[in-house]
C-alpha cells in the first residue's frame, strides 16, 4: 500500500494534478503547553515508531528505493514559535509538509488559547492509516499529560516493527502466481468491472481538470432509526455492515439498473497483538459483490454479508500486486469510490474514542488537507447519536449535484429498511 500511494503521488504530480495524502488530527487540551514536555513527548513518539525513520525515491520508472535512519535517537524536532497567524496561514503552514519522497513528511504542533491549547499531528499517509489518529493521542498527548503530571515518561508496551510487517507482506505476495485463489478472485471481479476496479454511479466531472477536495456530510439515521437498523439486521441474520452494502447496492441498482453491485471497503490487517501498537499501514481493500437485482433486503444482505466475510482474506493481497500478475486488467480509473464504515467498537474508531474516554484527548478532529486525489472516499460513521455519512469529493457543480443525490438515496433506502425491515422501489 505504501508503493501504491509513492506511485499515485508521483503519477498525479506529473499530470499537473493534486493529491491527498495527509491524515490531520487535533484535540484540545486545557491550558497552557508546556512546551518542553511537549516536545519529548513528541520526540519519544517519533523515536518509537521504524516507520518514521524512513524515506523513499522513485522517478516514474523501476522500483521505489526505501532509505532509513539507522540510530531513532539522530531525529529531533524541536520547537519554532510562528507567533500569531490568521486562519488561512495556519492552515497552510498545517498542509505544507514535505512529499513522501522526502524525510519528515509529517508534522506536529499547538495553537495556544487563553484557557486552552489545541494539539495538531499532520502525518502523510505513507506512515499510516486511519488507526494513527488514535495511537498518535494515546502515545503523543498520553506521554505530554504524564510529563506533565508526574514528571516521569508513560510507559508504553514495546511497539511492532513496520520494517518487519513490509517484509513478510512482500514475502507473502512474492509467492502468489497467476492461479493464487486470491489472484483469482481479484482478476474475476475486475473483470467483472470493465477490467478495473469499480466506478461511482454518478458523474463527478472532468477528472483530468484540476481541483480542490470538498467533504459533505449529513447525518442518515439518528439513534432511534439506527436502533432500529439494528433491528431489521438482526431479524434477516447479518450485521450492520452487510445491511449497509445491501442498501448500497439497492442505491447503485437504482441509479444506474445494474444488475450487480460492485464495490470496494478497506479492511485493518492488524491481527498480532504488536500490531495494534505499531504506527503503519496495515490497511487493504476488499471487494464487495452483491446481486441486486429483483431482491429484497434479506436476500440482499445475506449476500452482501456473505461477500464481506469472505472477502476478508483478499486485504491481503494489494490489487497492484494482481496488476503485476495479470497485465491485461487496468489501474482503477479516477475518481474510484471506496466506503469506509467505522464503528465506535472497532479499530480504527475505537482507538480514537479510547483516548478521549482514558482521558488523554478532548474533542478529537479529523481533517482533509483539502487536495483532492484519485480515490473518491465515502465514510459511514456509527456512533452514539445515530449514523452519519460523508464524502470526499472533487470540487465542482457536476460532483456537488451528483454527491447531495447519492447521499439522499443512501438515507431514503436505509430509512425504508429501518422503518420496514425491507425496501419498496425507487429512492
Amino acid at each position: 500500500m505504501q508503493g501504491q500511494h509513492i506511485r499515485g503521488v508521483y503519477e498525479q504530480e506529473a499530470a499537473g494534478l493534486d493529491y491527498s495524502r495527509q491524515i490531520i488530527a487535533t484535540c484540545e487540551v486545557p491550558g497552557q503547553c508546556d512546551i518542553p514536555a511537549m516536545t519529548e513527548a513528541i520526540n519519544a513518539y517519533l523515536r518509537r515508531h521504524d516507520t518514521y525513520r524512513s524515506w523513499f525515491e522513485y522517478d516514474g520508472d523501476g522500483d521505489i528505493v526505501r532509505r532509513t535512519i539507522g540510530d531513532p535517537a539522530d531525529i529531533e524536532f524541536e520547537p519554532v514559535d510562528h507567533g500569531e497567524m490568521a486562519v488561512e496561514g495556519a492552515r497552510k503552514h498545517i498542509v505544507d509538509i514535505p512529499s513522501p519522497l522526502e524525510w519528515g513528511c509529517f508534522t506536529f504542533g499547538i495553537v495556544q488559547s487563553d484557557d486552552h491549547f489545541d494539539f495538531y499531528a499532520s502525518i502523510d499517509h505513507v506512515h499510516g492509516d486511519a488507526a494513527l489518529i488514535g495511537i498518535t493521542m494515546l502515545e503523543a498527548h498520553g506521554m505530554y499529560t504524564s510529563l506533565l503530571l508526574t514528571g516521569q515518561s508513560m510507559v508504553l508496551p514495546a511497539a511492532g516493527s513496520f520494517d518487519d510487517f513490509c517484509l513478510q507482506e512482500r514475502e507473502t505476495t512474492s509467492n502468489l502466481t497467476v492461479d493464487s485463489p486470491e489472484v483469482r478472485t481479484w482478476i474475476e471481479f475486475a473483470e467483472n468491472c470493465d477490467g478495473s476496479l469499480p466506478e461511482f454511479p454518478l458523474p463527478l466531472g472532468n477528472p483530468l481538470e484540476p481541483t480542490v477536495a470538498e467533504m459533505v456530510g449529513e447525518m442518515i439515521m439518528d439513534s432511534e432509526q439506527t436502533a432500529r437498523f439494528e433491528a431489521a439486521c438482526a431479524a434477516a441474520g447479518v450485521r450492520f455492515v452487510g445491511a449497509l452494502f445491501a442498501c448500497t447496492a439497492k442505491v447503485e441498482h437504482e441509479l444506474t439498473g445494474a444488475a450487480t453491485y460492485y464495490g470496494l471497503t478497506p479492511r485493518d490487517t492488524r491481527r498480532t497483538s504488536d500490531n495494534f501498537t505499531t504506527q503503519g499501514w496495515f490497511t487493504g481493500l476488499v471487494p464487495i459483490t452483491v446481486p441486486i437485482a429483483a431482491t429484497s433486503f434479506t436476500e440482499a444482505a445475506w449476500a452482501a454479508q456473505e461477500s464481506f466475510d469472505s472477502g476478508q482474506k483478499l486485504a491481503r493481497v494489494p490489487y497492484y500486486r494482481v496488476l503485476e500478475l495479470a497485465p491485461w486488467l487496468h489501474k482503477p480509473r479516477p475518481n474510484f469510490p471506496v466506503q469506509n464504515f467505522l464503528h465506535g467498537g472497532a479499530a480504527p474508531l475505537n482507538a480514537i474514542l479510547a483516548a478521549t474516554e482514558m482521558g488523554f484527548s478532548n474533542n478529537i478532529g479529523i481533517y482533509s488537507d483539502g487536495r483532492f486525489s484519485y480515490q473518491m472516499t465515502i465514510y459511514v460513521f456509527r456512533y452514539g447519536a445515530g449514523t452519519a455519512m460523508s464524502v470526499l469529493f472533487p470540487d465542482n457543480p457536476i460532483a456537488h449535484k451528483s454527491i447531495a443525490r447519492y447521499i439522499a438515496a443512501i438515507k431514503s433506502v436505509c430509512l425504508q429498511v429501518a422503518d420496514g425491515g425491507d425496501w419498496g422501489h425507487g429512492v
